[in-house]
């Protein structure tokens, strides 16, 4: 660790909130990422001789739209400078940001900024990308070894997918109970593809995108702070720990995959495991099922066995039913299958798979 490197982890927590709040000010996604790389470069500078500010969030934000701002008015000569109703007022102090930050004003400004990511207009490739990029604060070489391209490649493809937003008049207004439920739902499936682009990567991809999965957690965890009491969110932040915690035993050493039931349990990450199954068990006493919970409670029956032998695959064939229902998929058929053969045998299975034929 260095000496500085708690600055670095202030930073990466405060990108998501500043990130927003500032494009919620400049309305333009390359300002709003320009304003808040100015406001890190003099936080680098200020902050080991002046010690961490009270809220280094709302020191960032308020650094990085008034430096934005103080760039705009020295090349006024040559620009016409923005309307005041596009860039705020310079009233606002730290404390006051600071105040600002734990409101649903600033919950709004980040969940708008993650739906931004995962306009409608844009392939999921392209959301993933901005996400990791605008979010998450990934370099664009990062991203582009995680899927496997050029950097001029994935270069080419945020800045269409920024320009695209900005072609589409995004919305900056704070979205309302219906609208939010659906921009949450939205983030939701982008963390969750964040996440399975790094769970599926093998052989040598594996290195390159392991971090997404670290990455799609952490953004899990962003929204579950978000909304607390959304039994999805926790079914989808648990849903991710358990299926993480078996990073360690899902490869041979020659890189080759190894089955679940083969995996050494001793190499599970318990701590994530617990982390997950508090969740889940959590969110089941909402009582407002939903699918992510489903995966991750059929996630918690497989970490809560401690052998093969000992998984409740009659649960499991009871959860993917439910699941077939929620979210029918032949991908879903096909697991549930698994675990009906683990109870009833492989001919049941294969009659889930392949009916019998029968004469009209």
């Amino acid at each position: 660790m260095t000496e500085f490197s708690w600055i670095e982890g202030a930073i990466a927590a405060a990108r998501p909130q500043a990130m927003a709040a500032l494009l919620r000010y400049f309305r333009d996604m390359d300002a709003a990422e320009e304003a808040f790389q100015d406001a890190c470069l003099r936080a680098l500078k200020a902050w080991p001789r002046n010690g961490p500010p009270r809220d280094p969030t709302a020191w960032l934000i308020m650094v990085g739209r008034n430096a934005a701002i103080d760039a705009v008015r020295k090349t006024s000569r040559h620009t016409v400078l923005p309307s005041e109703h596009l860039l705020s007022d310079l009233e606002d102090a730290e404390v006051e940001a600071a105040e600002r930050l734990d409101s649903a004003h600033y919950r709004d400004d980040v969940l708008r900024l993650l739906f931004i990511c995962c306009h409608p207009d844009l392939p999921a490739t392209q959301q993933i990308a901005l996400a990791l990029r605008i979010v998450s604060g990934l370099s664009v070489r990062e991203i582009a070894r995680a899927f496997v391209v050029s950097e001029a490649a994935m270069e080419q493809r945020i800045t269409r997918a920024k320009a695209k937003i900005g072609a589409g008049n995004a919305p900056f207004e704070a979205p309302g109970p219906v609208e939010r439920a659906e921009r949450l739902a939205a983030v939701a499936a982008m963390i969750y593809l964040v996440f399975n682009e790094g769970y599926a990567a093998s052989g040598k991809a594996v290195e390159a995108k392991g971090g997404l999965c670290d990455e799609a957690i952490r953004l899990a965890r962003l929204l579950l702070r978000l909304f607390p009491a959304e039994p999805e969110m926790m079914g989808l932040t648990a849903l991710l720990l358990i299926q993480h915690a078996r990073s360690d035993a899902r490869f041979a050493t020659d890189g080759a995959a190894i089955l679940l039931e083969d995996q050494d349990r001793s190499l599970w990450n318990r701590g994530m495991i617990d982390e997950g199954l508090a969740l889940i068990d959590k969110a089941i006493l909402k009582r407002a099922p939903g699918p992510y919970q489903v995966q991750a409670a059929i996630a918690a029956l497989h970490a809560r066995a401690p052998r093969p032998r000992d998984t409740d695959w009659a649960g499991i064939d009871r959860l993917y039913a439910t699941l077939e229902v929620m979210q029918p998929s032949p991908v879903v058929t096909l697991n549930r299958a698994v675990a009906v053969a683990k109870v009833r045998g492989p001919n049941a299975a294969l009659e889930m798979i392949h009916p019998p034929w029968r004469p009209a």
